[in-house]
């Protein structure tokens, strides 16, 4: 079979490990129908995968996009004691999210990072985190309705133009949803950022360590509408980018 007539495989692991067993793909089926709208082929990720069987995996994926998360990040893997408002963190996710990005980085594999995703990429890169956003920045700006299933938050981020994101946006400033207590505090190794909120919290970066194309978003592009510019031109970019740098086919 050609290759190069197949959809760019696209890995997006589960959420966490409770919700796979609990609801198989429902909860992280927004990002598989976004990935099959730019025209990519969506591959869920177990998070109880072994290492070798995700080993032979992520060789076989072309792209990863690193879903949003209601855990947060374990805060001794940036050298922090763990806030009160600290989520549960969840152990098989932080394993996945690293071998995978471990893998994109050293292949030069595209990856789209979204909510917990950026957190996960900017510690990975030895990055740290806000563990709370209102209490330890005290912002007026509503990132996150407090209870659960509510209503996305929606706020203005200011992008720099001179950035993939700013090429993908055409736009200086938009309004993003938002539903997260966390964020970069410190931006990992050679990730700039390219969007703030208006109180400051960063909302989008990019990997300027080399030419490879490595997003990270604050905001749920996935939950935004179908018909959103910016979603399909995120999701539209990743997926151009891994048909760019298939994997080999199979022998």
């Amino acid at each position: 079979m050609d290759n190069k007539n197949q959809a760019p495989r696209i890995g997006v692991p589960y959420r966490t490990r409770e919700e796979e067993v609990a609801s198989g793909t429902n909860k992280i089926e927004k990002y598989l129908a976004a990935v099959r709208r730019a025209g990519g082929h969506p591959v869920p990720i177990s998070l109880a995968a072994s290492p070798d069987d995700l080993a032979g995996l992520a060789s076989s994926l072309d792209g990863v996009v690193l879903t949003g998360s209601p855990a947060d990040v374990e805060p001794s893997r940036y050298g922090a004691l763990r806030h009160i408002k600290c989520a549960e963190t969840d152990d098989d996710r932080e394993r996945i999210d690293f071998a995978l990005l471990e893998d994109c980085f050293t292949a030069r594999k595209p990856v789209l990072a979204i909510c917990y995703g950026i957190q996960s990429l900017n510690v990975f890169l030895s990055g740290t985190l806000i563990q709370d956003v209102p209490e330890e920045i005290g912002t007026k700006v509503v990132h996150s309705n407090d209870k659960e299933g509510a209503p996305d938050a929606y706020h203005a981020v200011v992008i720099e133009t001179e950035s993939r994101i700013g090429g993908i946006a055409g736009a200086q400033e938009m309004i993003v949803n938002s539903s997260h207590h966390q964020a970069i505090l410190m931006p990992g190794r050679n990730l700039g950022v390219t969007a703030r909120a208006p109180d400051g919290v960063i909302e989008a970066v990019e990997w300027t360590g080399d030419e490879n194309w490595v997003v990270g978003v604050q905001w749920h592009p996935e939950r935004m509408m179908e018909s959103d510019p910016l979603t399909q031109s995120l999701f539209g970019s990743l997926v151009k980018e891994a048909a760019m740098r298939k994997a080999p086919a199979a022998l």
